[in-house]
């Protein structure tokens, strides 16, 4: 009980921090989601706007976590602490989508785009000459993968004919099957899949369209060229932290472990990954092109494409991938028809792994 508490309050934590900070790690011509002249990123409105929305997120933050405490007082079942997690990531929506429309009632009352030259640049030597794939980083996630399954063959034969292959939050078998290799190895399963496709996204990354700055593109390409590849080592060690979490629920499902701090066999190596990679693409993101003079362009006004600056809609643009809005990392292109069938495949991928796992 204490574990799952605390593994969701550091959740929380960790979910509150990157809401309230994120404003500072987006590129500032692009303020929640709406582009501005480079001169405009500085604009009381940008301004005032950027202090209400992080008020806002503490004080949500604070309600979720109070209705998480109060609703497990009242069931004293752990597994609605997270929903303290899920409450806190609706109010940050809510309190950018409040934010990104107050910027563009600005934006359009003030004419910001009026009388600048607009412009695009573009990294034609991305195709030609693109970053190299770091392929020694996908080697630890296909180690831990081979090593789980050599461990699985060794443990095999003794694994009794009903063994348990789901833990509640206390640590606690609730769920049992019958021995069969698509049980015993259900988790192996998950650990392929997910490495390859962490490693399909990572591999993604480095044909998506880059959002040069036309004012200095030159040293837009550059920097663009050294986040890509941090991106992707990031995902790759990700995807080994995954599975490493995995080797370890899989150890403790063939051994029949029965303890309470089962949960951080799982979630601390992921939590660690993700803070991890969270640091190294917020401290890339920051880094903004110097070191050219300016050209005197400033990016296009593009705002109609992106659907209250989260959703990026262009049935024109043939990338797939496109530079988050606010955040870190790609979105998908929804206009463009690849984006349906990448999202159809990634959901009937989630479905077979559910049912590898729990459908016995």
């Amino acid at each position: 009980m204490t574990v799952a508490i605390a593994l969701s309050s550091v959740l929380s934590a960790l979910v509150l921090v990157l809401a309230l900070v994120l404003p500072s790690l987006s590129s500032p011509t692009v303020p929640f989601g709406v582009r501005v002249p480079a001169q405009r990123a500085a604009d009381p409105t940008v301004v005032r706007q950027t202090r209400i929305y992080r008020w806002r997120v503490l004080g949500g933050g604070i309600l979720a976590a109070g209705i998480g405490v109060v609703m497990f007082s009242v069931t004293g079942e752990p597994l609605l602490l997270p929903m303290s997690v899920l409450l806190l990531v609706g109010v940050w929506y809510g309190c950018f989508f409040l934010a990104n429309h107050e910027i563009r009632a600005a934006k359009a009352a003030g004419g910001w785009y009026e009388g600048l030259r607009q412009g695009i640049a573009v990294d034609t030597e991305l195709r030609t000459d693109p970053p190299r794939f770091p392929w020694l980083w996908l080697a630890p996630a296909l180690v831990i993968v081979v090593a789980t399954v050599v461990i699985g063959l060794i443990r095999y034969p003794s694994i009794p004919e009903t063994f348990a292959v789901h833990y509640d939050a206390n640590g606690v078998p609730d769920r049992m099957a019958a021995k069969s290799v698509a049980t015993a190895f259900s988790l192996v399963f998950v650990q392929v899949g997910l490495t390859a496709l962490l490693a399909g996204i990572a591999a993604a990354v480095f044909r998506g369209r880059p959002d040069l700055d036309p004012a200095r593109p030159a040293a837009s390409a550059r920097w663009y060229r050294r986040y890509i590849s941090q991106s992707a080592k990031a995902l790759l060690g990700l995807a080994a932290m995954i599975d490493l979490a995995l080797l370890g629920s899989s150890l403790l499902m063939w051994t029949g472990t029965v303890t309470s701090w089962a949960p951080l066999v799982v979630v601390l190596p992921i939590l660690t990954a993700v803070v991890v990679a969270v640091v190294v693409l917020a401290r890339n993101n920051r880094e903004r092109p110097e070191g050219e003079p300016e050209t005197g362009l400033t990016h296009r006004d593009d705002d109609r494409y992106w659907r209250g600056g989260l959703f990026y809609l262009n049935r024109e643009d043939h990338a797939l991938l496109v530079p988050r809005r606010f955040g870190l990392g790609w979105t998908l292109n929804l206009g463009n028809p690849k984006s349906a069938i990448l999202l159809a495949g990634v959901v009937a991928f989630i479905g077979l792994m559910v049912t590898l796992r729990f459908g016995t």
